[in-house]
């Protein structure tokens, strides 16, 4: 009975043993049981991306979109006005306004009319087209002419227009025509038809073609005078005198005869 007592003790005192070396190595195998979690954060966003544009309109897309726009679509990527137009309707709080003529409205120019201007004259044939600030069709009733374009202002650039009830009629001094419908409007940006060409004097002015001058009339031909010499006239002679003395001599010549006959 002692014996088993102290085998009981033994055995008590090596589990005690065991669950002290246990606790005091817990802690150091603890980091390896359970990883800490790192939870990645989003990285800030940098003032480019705050910056960036949503939804910004891309004019060619509405006009491909709409159809018969093919030459003003390729003169607005010839001449940059394209990228020019992306900047305005992202920076701009005016918006811009767009008049664009159909297909059909080129081919009323003189053939060969585009291929004769300069790469400056078509990026101002363009910029014609574009008012730098949105105007509704009702805004036309009241806008001040003439009409300020990104090709400029000027005696040289005026662009009138006049509103009526049923219609928009804009002049250039060149070009006379009305908008035939709305392509496009979303309060910043609005496109409108035209069925001609907007044609700026600054341009289109200086190109035409000076009157032909005016031929002299043809002088009446004179009768050529023969280079032969011309002998002056003869003065008229006054021979009174020599026949009164021719007479005289032919009376007494007759005396003399006469004389001699009755002396024989």
């Amino acid at each position: 009975m002692k014996q088993q007592y102290s085998i009981s003790s033994i055995s008590v005192f090596l589990l005690f043993l065991h669950y002290t070396n246990t606790f005091a190595q817990s802690p150091a195998a603890a980091p390896a049981q359970a990883p800490a979690v790192v939870v990645a954060q989003p990285p800030a966003a940098t003032p480019t991306q705050a910056a960036a544009p949503h939804g910004i309109t891309n004019v060619t897309k509405i006009l491909e979109k709409a159809g018969h726009f093919t030459i003003f679509i390729r003169l607005l990527r010839s001449t940059q006005e394209e990228n020019h137009l992306f900047s305005a309707l992202n920076d701009s709080s005016s918006g811009v306004t767009i008049f664009a003529p159909t297909d059909s409205a080129f081919s009323e120019l003189k053939s060969g009319t585009l291929n004769t201007l300069s790469d400056g004259d078509k990026s101002e044939l363009v910029k014609f087209h574009v008012v730098p600030t949105f105007l509704s069709t009702s805004q036309f009733q009241t806008v001040s002419n003439p009409l300020g374009t990104w090709a400029g202002t000027g005696s040289r650039l005026p662009l009138n227009v006049t509103s009526y009830p049923n219609s928009v009629n804009i002049t250039t001094g060149l070009t006379n025509t009305s908008l035939s419908g709305t392509v496009y409007t979303d309060n910043q940006l609005a496109i409108y038809k035209i069925e001609k060409v907007l044609l700026p004097k600054d341009i289109f002015a200086s190109k035409a073609p000076a009157p032909a001058p005016v031929a002299p009339a043809p002088e009446k031909p004179t009768k050529a005078v023969p280079a032969a010499n011309v002998e002056s006239p003869v003065a008229p002679v006054d021979i009174s005198g020599a026949v009164m003395f021719t007479r005289n001599n032919v009376v007494g010549s007759v005396g003399a005869v006469a004389a001699a006959i009755f002396a024989l």
